[in-house]
């Protein structure tokens, strides 16, 4: 089998509302969808999770590619991604991030041509029902979506979450600068959600020290599970671990700092960003030796989320729910989507390879409207056009 065409669509597809972090307003994904054609007239599904790293693909990825291997993947990677001495000194690891968006299709064309579901090619699954959270934030509205600017509506939404979808499991961002709307907001949410509720916050870095040490006091009655980077570095999450229980988890997977500092707890991660599911294996089990926990990231589209259920459902060490944008997300690019967890958990797909088809036609639209307004940005204050978003770190 050889790979003939490496096709790349750009999409955007909007969340119902935005919702406020640390960067700005956040109004939904721009990606590029990943199609690897072969002979055999089998083609796997990627996604890459920023769009530009789809611009690479098509440009340095592709060409590498053609004539290849498919379920040669230490060939293909060969092509594509220099050694990690050169990554490591030159800080530039874009080849990684898009080959592992690649990555994953060949994985699904693997799966295809055996006709296994692929956590049955990763060792069979341990787990079919994999556990999400469900997401909060504030929400400007947006027609008849959002509007949650209030503890108290945050805690109206989530209770909502709780009634209609059978949601026990929660995480969110509080990110308007203010630590007494944090510690409120957290307080009303175990008032209302009761002492079963799993609790995760996430601050993407916006506090000092100083502020995180303040709030973390104030809210580590409320039993929180685990907060995502509280603080901007690992050397000032140990500081802070040394005057709070609760634990830490971060989006940079740098698994040695972390061993030698004690934290972070957890990693959260995209499968591409760690350069495809090989890779993601490989480093969970390094995270596994060293006792770090691990759990998946969102904001994606259901190809990547596909993944996720599988490596999940096969890996016995990740035991916490996955983040999850889900509910917000107006629309995906496969058939069926967007995943939607119900009792909090999806089923994990049981088609061959990843288990989910293209939807032609959600493809054409999301790449239309990526065509007719330019990708997605989530890097500014809408409060003040052309300039980054700046909150006092307290």
């Amino acid at each position: 089998m050889k790979i003939t065409a490496i096709r790349v669509t750009h999409v955007n597809v909007p969340f119902d509302a935005p919702f406020w972090w640390t960067a700005g307003l956040y109004p939904g994904a721009s990606k590029s969808v990943i199609e690897v054609e072969t002979d055999a007239g089998i083609t796997g599904l990627g996604e890459a999770p920023w769009w530009h790293f789809g611009e690479l693909i098509k440009a340095e990825i592709a060409p590498a590619l053609i004539g290849a291997d498919p379920l040669d993947l230490a060939d293909c990677e060969s092509r594509c991604v220099p050694a990690w001495q050169i990554t490591a000194n030159t800080g530039e690891n874009a080849a990684q991030v898009a080959f592992g968006a690649v990555e994953i299709a060949l994985w699904d064309i693997r799966g295809k041509e055996f006709g296994l579901p692929l956590h049955m090619l990763l060792g069979g699954a341990v787990r079919r029902d994999i556990a999400f959270t469900e997401y909060f934030s504030f929400r400007p509205r947006q027609g008849e979506a959002g509007g949650e600017m209030t503890p108290e509506a945050i805690a109206d939404y989530c209770q909502r979450m709780a009634e209609e979808y059978g949601a026990t499991m929660f995480e969110g961002k509080l990110i308007l600068g203010d630590p007494l709307l944090e510690i409120d907001t957290v307080r009303l949410l175990r008032e209302r959600l009761g002492r079963r509720a799993m609790l995760r916050l996430d601050s993407n870095m916006q506090w000092s020290l100083t502020t995180a040490r303040r709030i973390l006091r104030e809210i580590e009655p409320f039993d929180i599970r685990n907060y995502e980077d509280p603080v901007a570095s690992f050397e000032e999450m140990a500081a802070l671990r040394q005057h709070s229980a609760i634990p830490f988890s971060t989006h940079v997977p740098d698994l040695r700092r972390a061993v030698a500092l004690g934290v972070p707890d957890y990693f959260v991660c995209n499968f591409a960003a760690l350069g495809g599911l090989a890779r993601t294996l490989k480093f969970v089990a390094a995270c596994e030796a060293m006792g770090k926990g691990f759990w998946c990231y969102s904001n994606d589209l259901g190809i990547m989320t596909a993944a996720y259920l599988h490596v999940v459902a096969a890996t016995p060490w990740i035991t916490e729910p996955s983040q999850s944008l889900f509910r917000w997300q107006i629309g995906d690019v496969i058939e069926g989507g967007p995943f939607r967890q119900v009792k909090d958990t999806v089923r994990v797909p049981e088609g061959p390879g990843l288990g989910v088809t293209l939807d032609r036609a959600a493809l054409e639209r999301w790449s239309r409207h990526f065509a007719e307004n330019g990708p997605m940005s989530h890097f500014h204050d809408p409060a003040r056009p052309g300039r980054h978003r700046r909150l006092p770190l307290g």
